[in-house]
């Protein structure tokens, strides 16, 4: 199969936990977080164009609604297509499977697929380095994507130092309304400096560390804290990232589909293994 036929994995993420450290003078946040990659994904067709035109056609799955305008994946192809001076263009199809706004990373990892996949298919020979900060302009989750291994993230999320958590079994539950990361991000005071940890902290009581940003999240949606409330029947259960979605760790992968199975009506449940190596990166190295 052919660069251009075969489809372009893009997996979701959690993260593990969430430590606000303080807001930098240009509004960003200085977080630590732990990345790691779900089997969760969605898949991208890329077919090169020769008019120089991106376009992003319907491709199925749930969350295909997005306007091409707010699409990361158009977002970096069209980056990538200025940055590179490359003539050509691209037709992009998305099927969707990880909820959107979820804090699950779909959209980031959507974008740093279509790097990976951009920079092959136009034999631009540009290295994973040059990528990821491009990456970077399209928004902080990207580059962890594009570098493709789990990793403890610092200053806005983008200093990563690789990391081989437990690829434990997880029951996702995602609530029945989107979580912008913005309103999350304005509405909580979090500017105050917080000690930071290291990385033999969150390897020592990882599980004890929770997600800072939950309590405000759960103030704007109850519906996330309704979602927290259900899971933690199970164990500590966590918001991943910025959104909607939460998480727990489960014993096995069915005791993860059963919990999964369980979920409230009108609420996605479902049932995912964390992975440390992006499906592209095992793709390349043939691990």
């Amino acid at each position: 199969m052919s660069e251009q036929e075969q489809p372009w994995p893009a997996p979701a993420k959690l993260n593990l936990f969430l430590r606000i450290l303080g807001r930098r003078g240009d509004g960003m946040h200085r977080i630590q977080t732990v990345f790691q990659f779900l089997d969760l994904q969605d898949d991208l067709h890329f077919g090169p164009r020769g008019d120089g035109k991106i376009i992003r056609h319907p491709g199925g799955g749930s969350g295909d609604s997005i306007a091409p305008n707010d699409d990361l994946a158009v977002r970096a192809a069209i980056l990538l297509q200025r940055l590179s001076a490359h003539p050509g263009g691209v037709d992009i199809r998305i099927t969707k499977r990880i909820p959107v706004a979820s804090g699950l990373g779909g959209g980031s990892s959507c974008a740093a697929t279509t790097l990976l996949a951009l920079n092959a298919i136009w034999r631009l020979g540009l290295s994973i380095e040059r990528l990821a900060t491009i990456g970077l302009g399209l928004g902080a989750d990207v580059p962890v994507f594009v570098r493709g291994h789990a990793a403890f993230a610092e200053g806005v999320g983008e200093v990563l130092h690789p990391l081989a958590p437990a690829e434990a079994h997880y029951a996702v539950l995602a609530p029945p309304c989107r979580v912008p990361t913005a309103q999350v991000y304005a509405a909580a005071k979090l500017t105050a400096a917080r000690r930071p940890i290291t990385i033999r902290d969150f390897q020592n009581g990882g599980g004890a560390l929770g997600n800072d940003l939950e309590p405000v999240t759960c103030r704007l949606f109850p519906e996330v804290a309704a979602a927290l409330a259900h899971l933690s029947k199970w164990g500590p259960a966590r918001q991943s990232g910025s959104g909607g979605a939460v998480f727990v760790a489960a014993r096995d992968a069915a005791s993860a589909r059963c919990i999964a199975q369980a979920a409230p009506a009108g609420f996605r449940g479902f049932a995912a293994r964390g992975v440390n190596i992006h499906p592209l990166a095992a793709r390349a190295t043939g691990v």
